[in-house]
């Protein structure tokens, strides 16, 4: 067994220990501890915190004797006051001159931006425009058409289930805005041709007047009621995409700095080992990151719900942390007034995995964050313009996460899960890190790093090292095993906020 801290409680099974066993330091377990679960290695009061990572993860529902398997049948939930204390762990940071950043082989946009990909994008303003837009997708794969373009990653749709039924004003159209824009601007995006059907809320005119946006080359826009049916804006669309694909094509990988790297931090189907193997050792990888020039998006506010004092601590101004609180003040109306409440995660495999509550699941996903500055918070999709550390709100849920990362830039996705978690992304490539050797022995066809080698030894440090030079290899073009199986066509998944009308 592991215990993470002088402080804790409560120390962590490396492997399934039987009732009777010695658990830690002389202490044998009363029940059967399963493989990444707590057993008791102290008496724990009725309502004493039950600490692990040094922090309250949650409270004793009774007493609590030493070698106690211990877990959601005797650890609820509690408030307790945070210390956020704005600021008092920033530090300024030791960004390395550009001669000396790591390189990599992208994309040079127009912009200024780099890419790691070179797609080909539709995207739809509605549901309606869905099966047309993917229907368009697979003619352009069906006819033979890529074969002429070798430097193209593909053409894919991205479609969702709103852009009608909803307030053609207010959070929720604005989130989905930001969200389409944030696609169309994506730089693994070479070009967007944009499908609508014509009469939707989300009006395709209304995005360009209010971007200022002229069609060319790389962007064009159609409706499936003026174009004069399925048949035709298939065809038509068909027609638009041969005319864009040339422009992509032009595209080469060239030598790109680090910097251009925009990372984003993601964990699903966690386990009692994310917060120890993958999660911090990802987060060293984002460490490096920044300190090559780049940016790292932590986000899933619900998973750090609990853990949020550790970040206020970094914020690089008092108004950043305060950002930050202001939004899970929002997270914790949002769930009330919509009968839910902020521990409805973990989920059951989070729990069947070791996991408790939220508090412990946001104290190992913060981890991903690395250590360095927090230099900005952002709402849902918003643009990502500053550098280093930052974090953006987003939903735990990770396809509607990671939609909000992408729209807000990120060129490559981190991805770590303990229970596994089938996932892939477009246009951004996502990288799978395993928090244990059994998983990624099982799921080897899915995940691209083990983590789990850190419970034998290999330094946090060491594999952190590792999951950077990944994402460089990535970055330049190296498939992810998600890509390798064919991953990331349905995972575009727009928050939808408010009334379905």
């Amino acid at each position: 067994m592991m215990r993470l801290s002088p402080a804790d409680n409560v120390a962590i099974a490396t492997t399934r220990i039987e009732a009777g066993q010695p658990g830690y330091e002389g202490v044998a377990a009363t029940a059967r501890i399963p493989f990444g679960h707590k057993m008791a290695i102290r008496p724990i009061g009725a309502g004493e915190p039950v600490r692990k990572f040094g922090q309250i993860i949650g409270f004793a529902k009774g007493p609590i004797a030493p070698g106690e398997w211990v877990h959601e049948h005797n650890v609820v939930m509690g408030d307790f006051e945070r210390d956020y204390q704005f600021g008092v762990d920033a530090r300024p940071e030791h960004i390395l001159p550009e001669a000396e950043q790591a390189t990599f082989e992208g994309f040079r946009r127009a912009n200024g931006r780099s890419g790691t990909r070179n797609y080909l994008g539709i995207l739809t303003s509605v549901n309606c425009s869905a099966s047309v837009a993917r229907f368009i997708a697979q003619a352009a794969v069906q006819s033979g058409l890529m074969e002429q373009f070798p430097n193209v990653d593909g053409v894919v749709s991205f479609t969702h289930g709103a852009g009608c039924g909803m307030a053609g004003s207010g959070e929720g159209y604005e989130v989905l805005q930001r969200t389409q824009w944030g696609y169309a601007g994506n730089p693994n995006l070479g070009a967007v041709l944009l499908v609508g059907l014509g009469c939707e809320v989300f009006q395709i005119g209304r995005l360009k007047k209010e971007h200022g946006v002229d069609e060319g080359d790389t962007f064009q826009t159609m409706t499936i009621q003026d174009t004069g049916g399925t048949k035709k804006t298939i065809e038509q669309g068909l027609a638009r995409v041969r005319e864009m694909l040339p422009a992509v094509n032009a595209a080469r990988r060239e030598t790109l700095p680090a910097s251009g790297l925009t990372l984003a931090l993601q964990c699903g189907g966690s386990d009692g080992y994310s917060g120890i193997t993958a999660n911090p050792a990802l987060g060293v990888a984002a460490d490096i990151l920044v300190r090559h020039g780049g940016t790292a998006i932590l986000s899933e506010t619900p998973e750090i719900y609990g853990a949020e004092h550790l970040l206020t601590r970094r914020a690089r101004t008092p108004a950043i942390g305060q950002k930050l609180i202001e939004r899970i003040r929002w997270w914790e109306d949002y769930t009330s007034r919509n009968g839910g409440e902020m521990n409805n995660n973990p989920s059951p495999g989070n729990k069947a995995g070791g996991l408790t509550t939220i508090l412990e699941k946001s104290l190992g996903a913060a981890a991903k964050g690395g250590s360095t500055t927090l230099n900005a918070v952002y709402e849902y999709a918003e643009p990502v313009t500053e550098k280093g550390f930052v974090f953006m709100d987003t939903p735990g849920y990770d396809p509607v996460s990671a939609t909000g990362q992408v729209a807000g830039g990120a060129n490559v996705i981190c991805f770590t899960t303990g229970r596994g978690s089938a996932y892939g992304c477009k246009p951004a490539p996502s990288i799978k890190l395993a928090t244990n050797t059994p998983l990624y022995q099982r799921m080897t066809d899915d995940m691209d790093i083990n983590c789990g080698d850190v419970l034998e030894g290999v330094s946090v440090e060491e594999k952190g090292r590792e999951i950077f030079e990944t994402i460089l290899a990535v970055a330049s073009g190296k498939k992810s095993k998600s890509e390798e199986l064919g991953y990331g066509d349905n995972e575009f998944v727009p928050w939808q906020i408010g009334a379905v009308m």
